[in-house]
Formats: C-alpha cells, sequence, structure tokens
C-alpha cells in the first residue's frame, strides 16, 4: 500500500506566482484575489507571506507594483525570506492575463479546500488511534471540521438588489395568490400563527415562563402539531425529561388521555382505544428526540446538520435552555446563557430553521401584584432577549388565583418581542390532563 504520508498535498505552484504576479500589475487582479483568497490558501508560506503583503498595500491605499511590494516586506522583516527582490521582481514576468485572475484563485482555492480535507482526515484518524479514544467525540469534531471546510469554499459575495429585488417580487406574488398562506412552519394555533405568520426560517424563537405554567406541553404541542399538519421534520432536545417521558405526553395530547393514567397504568378500556388508534399517527411524525443531559450548542448542531443531510430538518426545538451548557470554560454564569443564546441564534442562521427554545423565567414576576412576565424578566439571564428574534411568555392567571381566577383553563401565550411583525397576546384552552393547549375559538 502507498504511504500516504510520501505523498504530495494538492497545489498549482506556477498558477500562485501568476495571481501573484497579476495582482502587482492591476488593482483589478487584486479585486478578485481577495474575494476568494486569504494567505493560508497558498500552499507555498512564501508566497501567503507575499499576497499578505500585497492586500496590506492595498488596504492603504497605496498603489501595489514590484518596488512598494519589496517595500512592505523589507518592513515585515520578511524580503529575504521571501526570496529578495529578484524573486518578486520575477513573479510580475509570470503574471497570467488580468481577465484570468478569478479563474486562477479558484483554482487555488481548490487546492488549498483539497488539503484542508487531507488534514482534517489526518486529525480524525490520530483521534481515532489513541487509546483514551472517545467516539462521539471524534465523530461531532469530523462532521465540524467538514461542514466548517465546506462553508469556507462557498463565500457568498455581494448581490445586486435587482436580483433579490426579483426574489422578493416571486415569494410577494405566490403569497398573494394565497393571502392566508403561511410563511413559516406552523404552530397549528390559529391566533399565534396569524401573529407570526408561522415560525420563520433563521429565527431563535424564545418561549419563557416561570415553572408549572406548560411551557413544555405548548412546546411538544407546537412540534407535534408542525409535523402533523405540515409535515415537518422536527428535532427535539429535552434536556430535562427522558425521550419516554415526553412521547407519553405526545401519546396523552393526541389520544386525549389522561397523562397520570398513562404514568400510572390505569387504563380503562376507552382509554386503551383512544392509546391504539393514536399510535399510527404517532408513528408516522417525523420527530427524532434527543434527551442528551447538559448538551453544548456545538453538539446539538452536529446532531441537528447530520439530521439535516440525510432527512431533512424543518423545525428545532429546545427544552430547555439553562440545563444547556458550553464545550469551553466560561467565567460566569450569565456569560454563559449569553454565549448559548447566541450560538443558537447562529444555528438557526446556519441550518436555515426555526430554533423555538425554552427558558426558565426568575422569580422577578411573583414580586408583582400583576404576575405576568415582561422583557425585562429576561434581562437577569444574559443576552437571551437581544439575541432572540421572537419573544414569547407563557402565563396562566389560574396558576396564581386558584378557583377564583377570571380565566379558568387560559393560557395567555403573550409575544412581548416581534423583530418582524406586531405584538400582541393570544389565548388558547388548557387541557391540563392530556397536556394540551387548544384553539381557543375552535377548541381543537
Amino acid at each position: 500500500m502507498e504511504d500516504l504520508n510520501l505523498k504530495v498535498p494538492p497545489h498549482v505552484t506556477e498558477t500562485e506566482q501568476s495571481v501573484l504576479g497579476a495582482m502587482m500589475l492591476s488593482k483589478d487582479a487584486i479585486t478578485s484575489a481577495v474575494e476568494i483568497l486569504r494567505a493560508e490558501d497558498f500552499y507555498s508560506e512564501i508566497h501567503g507571506e507575499i499576497y499578505g503583503a500585497i492586500t496590506s498595500i492595498y488596504n492603504r491605499n497605496v498603489p501595489v507594483d514590484v518596488m512598494t511590494t519589496v517595500d512592505e516586506l523589507k518592513k515585515r522583516n520578511s524580503l529575504e525570506d521571501v526570496g529578495g527582490i529578484s524573486y518578486i521582481a520575477s513573479l510580475s514576468s509570470s503574471a497570467g492575463l488580468v481577465s484570468n485572475t478569478k479563474y486562477h484563485c479558484e483554482i487555488i482555492k481548490e487546492k488549498s479546500t483539497l488539503r484542508k480535507l487531507i488534514a482534517a482526515s489526518d486529525e480524525t484518524m490520530s483521534s481515532a488511534y489513541a487509546q483514551d479514544a472517545d467516539l462521539d467525540m471524534i465523530i461531532e469534531k469530523a462532521e465540524s471540521n467538514i461542514f466548517n471546510i465546506t462553508q469556507a469554499s462557498h463565500r457568498i459575495g455581494l448581490s445586486p438588489i435587482k436580483e433579490t429585488l426579483l426574489e422578493s417580487f416571486a415569494a410577494m406574488e405566490k403569497r398573494a395568490q394565497n393571502p392566508n398562506s403561511l410563511t413559516g412552519v406552523t404552530t397549528g394555533f390559529e391566533d399565534l400563527d396569524r401573529q407570526l405568520s408561522g415560525l420563520q426560517k433563521s429565527d431563535l424563537v424564545l418561549l419563557a415562563a416561570r415553572p408549572s405554567m406548560g411551557k413544555t406541553a405548548l412546546m411538544v404541542n407546537i412540534a407535534t402539531n408542525a409535523a402533523l399538519r405540515a409535515k415537518a421534520k422536527v428535532a427535539m432536545f429535552s434536556l430535562e425529561m427522558s425521550k419516554t417521558q415526553l412521547v407519553d405526553r405526545i401519546i396523552a395530547s393526541i389520544a386525549h388521555v389522561d397523562l397520570q393514567k398513562i404514568i400510572s397504568g390505569n387504563l380503562t378500556a376507552d382509554d386503551w382505544e383512544r392509546v391504539i388508534n393514536a399510535m399510527p399517527i404517532i408513528s408516522e411524525l417525523e420527530i427524532e428526540i434527543d434527551d442528551t443531559a447538559g448538551i453544548s450548542p456545538l453538539e446539538l448542531k452536529a446532531k441537528c446538520r447530520r439530521q439535516k443531510m440525510e432527512k431533512g430538518l424543518d423545525l428545532v426545538v429546545i427544552d430547555y435552555l439553562q440545563l444547556m451548557q458550553m464545550s469551553e470554560k466560561v467565567e460566569s454564569r450569565t456569560q454563559e446563557i449569553s454565549a448559548i443564546s447566541r450560538s443558537l441564534k447562529a444555528i438557526a442562521k446556519e441550518l436555515e430553521v426555526p430554533v423555538l427554545a425554552l427558558s426558565q423565567l426568575s422569580r422577578s414576576p411573583e414580586a408583582r401584584a400583576d404576575h405576568r412576565p415582561i422583557l425585562s424578566d429576561l434581562r437577569e439571564s444574559g443576552a437571551i432577549e437581544q439575541d432572540a428574534d421572537v419573544v414569547m411568555f407563557l402565563f396562566r392567571d389560574e396558576y396564581y388565583t386558584k378557583e377564583e381566577s377570571e380565566k379558568p383553563n387560559i393560557g395567555e401565550v403573550i409575544i412581548a418581542k416581534h423583530r418582524n411583525g406586531p405584538t400582541g397576546t393570544v389565548e388558547l384552552i388548557f387541557r391540563k390532563e392530556f397536556t394540551k393547549f387548544l384553539n381557543k375559538e375552535y377548541g381543537s
């Protein structure tokens, strides 16, 4: 078998020389190069240093030619390291056509990407050979490396507004044909969908409440509604409950069987019939559940990325944000929560899916006469208010007022922040025994 260590990594020395020569002759060549290449994309460290010198001159609005490049390399104390004045001068004679610079840069970038793939593979092999190898961490790191390489090789440039305008107009026409259609993933609750137009791609949606308000029930309802009504592919991360506990809740909500009966096994014949009838419906739902405790944003992103590549992904739900942990050490818990919320927003944007994250509220609402949560209640939890595109609070008056409640069996979804739309309050019926919220108007 051929020794891979003896193989020369992919590279194109002459093309690198051609691009550097063209950059010293034309500003247009520099413009083409900086949109595609970075210094580390050059196989030759000498060429990477020269490229860095040229771009440094260009950034100062100084003309780039052989002499200014030589002067810059002198300032960097690297002129002799790169071959001296004679080598810099020789590059100008190696210059290709300026009109071909973009194509040549793409070739260099391609070889750079191949070398990064080789390096990532080497890292994976080294980790796999280690005596204390952690399989999950090795797979996660390998996936992360490959994904980052792929993203870096497809950098998106500026787009003419007329192109985006055409896309926007086409979307407007589509919506106009069916003005009541949603632009996002349905929540299954008509009034809530009317306010949000569904859960939008790339949005971080925060659902916050005090304990025992029913936020997990609402999250599960939204996930199952999306999967049931829109055939959405959902990734559900439960950091508090086990997979079995979550599935019990899904059974209770769809079969309309008391959750306590399901847990205790004290089911009537009618209950069993309802459960059996619900099973085929539930089994068809495209919901994947992960109950890893203390999952990190990095691990969550890796799992979501894999899910999207292998099966598709339309919605991510997380119960709940404060139970997540950063992979690296953070100075304070507030900073950790802020880092987690930023990571979740980045995941939503990168994977182009809505991320619905539950959040536990502090005791602040308890100290007020009106216990309804407000945005300032989130400020003790880092920057999650700023990171979220939508902030919703769940409030049930009867939790505090018991039999005296003016709104028995009603859950208020308070849309306190909506970056791209209206705020307001949506009322839902709450059937606690089924852990199910229903549309108030239709009772469904």
